[in-house]
């Protein structure tokens, strides 16, 4: 049974990071621009773009179970889709997935995304194509203008990294660090509000490692292309996210404490309290110096949410390593985190290091690990009780007249009142649970 030759219908399942969704999104308006439309909800699709993610273990093995599937689905409509497999498992193992896989036409990494219609052209004429090449500001170049997506908006202004951490992919996946032109992303912000947006966030591997060159020829860092971003009319908030310790720089923090639009709210992760293992994984910072930045940011801003990321079961971690590392979830009190067992993948150093944790230990420190840290983000939470703030509605609730939105501090928050998804309202936090807020609605600030 073959595909069909002209493909109508798509659908991108995206799996893993932030940038996978931008991705995503992007390679929707690339098809959109051919005319292909997303299938509608319950219907097959003529195509179907697989957006793979590689950092977790057996993520190879979890693309050819989907492209099972879909191949299943297709015999049993009578109809088989186009698939593609885009992606970090893509650019990873381009080559044997075409070989494992005769259902898959298409192949692309996350840097050659921008030639997926040349390649559907030659997948719906019965060919095959594999495009894994890493030049990623000619795929920005390349893309269209942005389309509507809703109130919040992702904006990718830096990929790759440096950093080499000795468990990670992603230097191997998605190259070294780079960063878009300045004035390209203004001018992709400034397309994102009047398309709707009131909420950007800026999205890289290392996001704070972005740096260029101002509209005046001065160089910048993030916390002055912040700045830039906080003129525009109509962005009212502005987040960003992935941050690595190292490229932490003053502007940055500074910003935090005079960007009103600028939420309060930090992901930068640590993964290890134990000085010991974060030498081992190639972190390049310590506990102690972790810990004093996040002074400096509470510094500027008292409020400020934090939140990490945490990798239980590195090789080598002994139970007061991880310990050190309970101690350290203590001390910051989280309002959020994602903790993660340790994953050995294949390529990298910590693969290959003695040590290795069994299953179950690890099982035991995630379970405990994350206990601890539900404890401080209710407490968090709990503590936000009774404070006035805005909310972003998002999105409708189960319930009629139920709305939902983020807080300044990334909360979910929902109430029952009159609203409008992208209105921009001002509440009062009424009852705290583990996961999210219930409010009172004051008033609506923008519709």
């Amino acid at each position: 049974m073959k595909p069909q030759s002209s493909p109508k219908t798509y659908r991108v399942k995206s799996f893993g990071c932030q940038m996978n969704v931008y991705d995503g999104e992007r390679m929707a308006e690339l098809l959109g621009e051919r005319g292909i439309q997303p299938a509608p909800e319950g219907e097959e699709a003529d195509l179907v773009i697989l957006n793979t993610c590689h950092i977790r273990e057996k993520a190879a093995e979890k693309v050819y179970s989907d492209i099972g599937r879909l191949v299943k689905a297709g015999n049993k409509a009578g109809k088989a889709p186009l698939i593609a497999v885009a992606g970090c498992v893509a650019q990873a193992e381009g080559e044997e997935i075409m070989a494992r896989a005769p259902a898959v036409s298409i192949v692309v990494g996350p840097q050659a995304y921008h030639r997926l219609p040349e390649m559907l052209d030659t997948a719906a004429n019965g060919g095959r194509a594999t495009d894994t090449d890493m030049p990623a500001i000619a795929k920005f170049d390349a893309l269209p203008g942005r389309k509507k997506r809703g109130p919040s908006a992702f904006l990718t202004v830096q990929e790759g990294c440096d950093k080499f951490c000795t468990y990670c992919v992603v230097p191997y996946t998605r190259g070294a660090e780079i960063s878009r032109p300045f004035a390209h992303l203004v001018a992709e912000a400034q397309k994102l509000v009047e398309t709707g947006a009131c909420e950007i966030t800026l999205l890289g591997q290392n996001v704070n490692a972005w740096s260029g060159e101002d509209d005046k020829g001065r160089k910048t860092g993030l916390g002055g292309l912040i700045r830039t971003l906080a003129e525009i009319d109509g962005l009212e908030r502005i987040r960003y996210t992935t941050s690595h310790p190292n490229d932490m720089d003053d502007d940055l923090i500074a910003a935090h404490g005079e960007v009103d639009k600028l939420m309060p709210y930090l992901h930068l992760p640590v993964q290890s309290g134990s000085d010991r293992v974060l030498k081992a994984m190639n972190r390049q910072h310590t506990a102690e110096s972790y810990l004093k930045l996040l002074e400096q940011f509470r510094a500027v801003r008292p409020d400020i949410a934090l939140s990490g990321d945490f990798i239980v079961g590195f090789p080598g971690e002994t139970e007061a390593e991880f310990e050190d590392t309970l101690r350290i979830v203590d001390e910051v009190r989280y309002a959020h985190s994602f903790t993660f067992k340790y994953s050995p993948r294949p390529g990298t150093p910590a693969a290959t290091m003695e040590g290795q944790i069994a299953a179950e230990v690890m099982d035991d420190r995630l379970q405990r690990l994350q206990a601890r840290i539900a404890h401080h983000q209710f407490a968090f939470n709990k503590a936000s009780v009774g404070k006035t703030c805005q909310v972003l509605v998002e999105r409708t609730g189960k319930l009629p007249g139920q709305w939902l939105g983020k807080s300044p501090w990334l909360q979910s928050v929902w109430f029952e009142s009159p609203a409008a998804i992208g209105d921009l309202v001002e509440v009062t936090l009424d009852e705290a649970g583990p996961n999210s807020l219930m409010a009172r609605l004051r008033q609506t600030i923008t519709v």
